[in-house]
């Protein structure tokens, strides 16, 4: 849970992002020597998606035999994309494989309303892994006929169960993915991490015996799905080689076997041989042995992210997500950043939170920027810009953790990024002026500091779990926790006089930014009568909240219409500044002693409820503005160049422009799971 997803529209460049096409036709790949100038970052758009594409050129400068790493580390995540699709929603495959083969294969009219409309839902579903929308959790509303589909599946020989078709046309059915709005969180929320009739008493009461058996240590429940046995007896059915889901993990097992034999030293290959142990075993003190040889082995230029690892979309935050993350060291910018983590003891040593809740000693962080080389999982379409791993709070204090800025999905963001927001929501030309000045670095700074310092600060008091102190307000307040770390010390002069900053007008610019879009701008991706779900936006929203009340009643931010436009005007920043370090006191003591009532007043009356006449204002703004609000990314495609006797003499790189061709390609190659 402490590997905290910062995504890239939240931020800064939010307010930095444009329309771009409308609509295109696909491009076919194009090579590796493609010129920069010419790259279309930005080949498609539906719904409220823009499809954008990342460039990896550090792939071309890599030894064969990192080549080969890269190449088998790629094959190994994308052999888990099933899983990610099954642990959303327990009908999401069935319904994935009759869209795959509807697509691939039908030949009738392709271009009546409803072939158009079954088309969308079915870019829809690639994006999010499922039915669900992957930010909202809400179900997709199909545009089409539940007969026309049966006839689409008629006519390439597809099929759905009863229920499966349900699923579909029902919007009652299995209505949320995952459903924080209260009553019972496990038959509320459709992710398959429970069987359907299981309730949450009865998990809590599981995990609650589970405690006095295992070591208190180990990530109780995250790779496994609770189950009902004919005799009503709960048990756990645990993702592993020859348990649930383990024909993916066995292509999973064969590619990182692959990897070990081209490992960069050995650091990283006992990292490896770890990981595959765990996915044959399925044993929880393997996974915490991987993470401290993982964390451990900081040599090399290619490092990587395979297994369970978040826990946001379980509502009792026990389940992790399948994810793959490939990176190549992008060894200049790291240089550059490495400031961020050898300076970590003077962050912790200035925090305005508790004595008590700091560490004496902050060991083990390192942080480099990189380039991603694929994406898989519930990393892929839509990706993280920065990870901190790994979760295990004992593990962070004891050795350390690794922080990552994707820097090529970052470029790629800002490549395809215009000014449309920012003109539209700033407050006056001088905050314009300042943030196309400062914005991207910035925004950069703010996640090396959520993520390098944010995450691996503090400390716990004795004998407390926040996870399950805090349920289903742990990862919210937990991404409020570094949030305010990045926002408290992104104005302080240390990172000026650090080099890290070229002047304070930086922070500036971030707090503007940061406001802004906890107050309006991420509310176009809330549905009119919502509330806000998703722990994200909630952690946002609950900052911005807080702190807009604070800086309301002392006169250090104002809102005031103008011709009939709200605008937010930060009239001190010293005082924000100020109200974002109590704020961070305040979340660090609810997380250090599990105070759950204390953390759940704060999500509830600040991160959830949603301003109607706010909501309005910015729905009609944002529409004119034709911008969506979120994005995802076609990833790379490694093709190995053999000999004659099927040795490995080249990968090469090529970069697909068509989103619909890569997701039936991923279908063909890696349906492992029925």
């Amino acid at each position: 849970m402490l590997r905290n997803i910062f995504f890239l529209l939240g931020l800064s460049a939010l307010i930095a992002s444009c329309g771009g096409p409308s609509t295109q036709e696909p491009e076919t790949a194009v090579s590796a020597v493609e010129e920069l100038d010419t790259f279309n970052y930005y080949p498609e758009r539906f719904a409220d998606k823009k499809i954008l594409r990342y460039k990896t050129p550090s792939f071309e400068a890599l030894s064969l035999q990192q080549k080969k790493l890269v190449y088998y580390l790629v094959q190994a995540g994308l052999s888990g994309r099933d899983i990610i699709y099954d642990q959303n929603y327990r009908h999401n495959l069935a319904i994935r494989h009759a869209i795959d083969k509807i697509v691939g294969e039908y030949q009738g009219d392709r271009n009546t309303e409803e072939w158009k409309q079954f088309l969308l839902y079915a870019k829809q579903v690639w994006f999010a892994n499922g039915i669900h929308h992957h930010y909202s959790n809400d179900k997709f509303v199909p545009g089409f006929s539940q007969a026309y589909l049966e006839g689409l599946m008629g006519a390439v020989g597809a099929s759905l169960e009863p229920e499966a078709l349900r699923a579909i046309f029902d919007p009652a059915f299995d209505a949320r993915k995952v459903d924080q709005s209260g009553g019972d969180l496990v038959k509320g929320s459709a992710v398959n991490f429970y069987d359907p009739d299981i309730t949450q008493a009865e998990a809590d009461a599981f995990y609650e015996k589970k405690k006095t058996e295992l070591d208190s240590l180990l990530s109780m429940g995250l790779n496994s799905k609770l189950v009902r046995t004919k005799s009503g007896k709960l048990e756990e059915a645990v993702w592993k080689a020859d348990g649930m889901y383990g024909p993916a993990i066995r292509e999973i097992i064969g590619w990182l076997e692959k990897a070990v034999g081209v490992a960069e030293n050995e650091p990283q290959a006992e990292a490896l041989r770890l990981l595959i142990e765990y996915y044959k075993t399925g044993s929880l003190k393997t996974w915490d042995d991987y993470n401290v040889a993982w964390v451990k082995a900081t040599e090399g230029d290619i490092d990587y992210i395979n297994s369970f690892i978040e826990v946001y979309n379980d509502p009792l935050g026990f389940k992790g997500n399948y994810e793959s993350i490939i990176e190549i060291t992008d060894f200049e910018a790291s240089e550059r950043m490495s400031v961020v983590s050898k300076n970590a003891q003077y962050f912790e040593d200035n925090s305005p939170i508790l004595p008590e809740h700091k560490k004496k000693e902050v060991v083990g962080i390192t942080y480099k920027v990189v380039a991603v080389a694929g994406e898989s999982g519930d990393a892929s379409p839509s990706t993280p810009i920065g990870v901190n791993l790994p979760n295990a709070d004992w593990i962070r204090a004891k050795y350390g953790s690794k922080s990552v800025s994707l820097g090529n999905i970052i470029e790629a963001y800002d490549k395809a990024d215009g000014p449309g927001m920012l003109s539209e929501f700033a407050n006056d030309e001088e905050e314009i002026a300042r943030a196309k000045e400062y914005g991207n670095v910035a925004a950069k700074m703010h996640t090396a500091l959520h993520e390098v310092i944010g995450h691996a600060s503090g400390q716990l008091e004795p004998g407390i779990d926040p996870s399950a102190a805090l349920v289903n307000y742990a990862s919210p307040l937990e991404e409020a926790r570094a949030d305010l770390v990045a926002l408290y010390f992104i104005m302080d002069p240390k990172l000026v006089e650090l080099g890290l900053l070229p002047s304070q007008e930086a922070g500036k610019t971030e707090y503007d930014s940061y406001i802004k879009n906890g107050i309006m701008l991420q509310l176009r991706r809330i549905e009119p009568g919502k509330t806000i779900q998703q722990a994200h936006m909630r952690n946002r929203s609950m900052v911005s909240h807080w702190v807009l009340e604070k800086g309301l009643a002392d006169g250090s931010i104002v809102m005031e219409k103008r011709d009939g436009k709200t605008f937010i005007d930060i009239k001190d920043y010293e005082k924000l500044r100020t109200h974002f370090g109590e704020l961070l006191r305040e979340v660090q003591r609810i997380k250090s002693q599990g105070d759950f009532e204390a953390g759940k007043n704060l999500i509830e009356n600040y991160g959830v409820q949603v301003d109607p006449a706010i909501h309005a204002e910015v729905l009609k703004r944002a529409e004119a503005l034709n911008i969506p609000p979120y994005g995802g990314f076609i990833n790379p495609k490694l093709a190995p160049v053999m000999d004659e006797s099927g040795d490995i003499t080249d990968i090469k790189i090529e970069y697909p422009a068509d989103f619909t061709g890569q997701m039936l390609e991923y279908g063909r190659l890696y349906s492992f799971l029925k």
